[in-house]
């Protein structure tokens, strides 16, 4: 082993996306269709091509600060280090389980650090409600019967508490496996104004946050950076401390 590979561990990697596919790719209400077109292919083109459309918060995908709020940041404003940040991720399936407008406590949050410690400053706050398992069917929207949507999201309350702490500072941003850090029936947007400032971003359909531990990880998002984008569909990763 070289000197310079001895200083350099690799980490162990996990996807934190789903898979887009047009048979179970679900689109916020209101957001254009997900569609993928063969436009070339080896037999006939000598090269195989797709072409793509959909909105740049389709599927799993990070939000950009101006994507809420006019002034701040888009995607091609952002620092490389606001896509990657330490994660820490909240297990709240029970919770939302029993209620599926659950609204994310302070004390939740309370509870989680005084097991695992202090959520570090600049943060990605992760919430794990069970809807990843949800993901494309109905009962990811989870309607009623007036067409409102009811899925968890945290409260306003605390995420204006993780601003105020600096558990969010500057960088840093909420993520969840549902459509955003709103509850579903909250068409205000509330939370996510307040999330997206400055240089915070959300990350939103997660997938397979059972692989991703409570603590001790960082986010990186990808996905392409468009001019003045409002974020991007995106492959996120989780990295994760070197095995042994």
């Amino acid at each position: 082993m070289t000197p310079a590979a001895g200083r350099w561990a690799r980490p162990r990697l996990i996807s934190l996306s789903h898979l887009n596919d047009p048979a179970t790719t679900l689109v916020y209400p209101g957001d254009p269709a997900f569609e993928l077109e063969t436009v070339a292919t080896v037999e006939q083109q000598g090269y195989y091509l797709r072409f793509v459309r959909e909105g740049e918060h389709t599927g799993t995908h990070w939000g950009a600060p101006g994507h809420f709020n006019p002034g701040q940041p888009l995607a091609d404003e952002l620092d490389v280090e606001d896509l990657c940040l330490p994660a820490v991720r909240i297990d709240v399936r029970e919770q939302c389980a029993a209620d599926p407008d659950y609204e994310v406590t302070i004390a939740d949050l309370q509870r989680w650090e005084r097991r695992h410690g202090r959520i570090p400053d600049e943060a990605m706050v992760i919430i794990w409600t069970g809807w990843d398992a949800r993901w494309g069917t109905e009962a990811f929207l989870n309607r009623d019967d007036r067409g409102v949507m009811h899925q968890p999201g945290f409260a306003l309350e605390t995420v204006r508490w993780l601003v105020d702490t600096g558990r969010l500072g500057r960088r840093g941003g909420t993520g969840t496996d549902t459509f955003g850090p709103d509850p579903g029936r909250d068409d205000s947007y509330a939370v996510s104004r307040l999330v997206y400032r400055r240089h915070r971003i959300s990350l939103e359909v997660l997938a397979n946050l059972a692989a991703l531990p409570p603590a001790g990880a960082f986010v990186l998002c990808g996905g392409q950076i468009n001019k003045a984008g409002s974020g991007s569909t995106a492959l996120i990763y989780g990295l994760l401390p070197p095995a042994g």
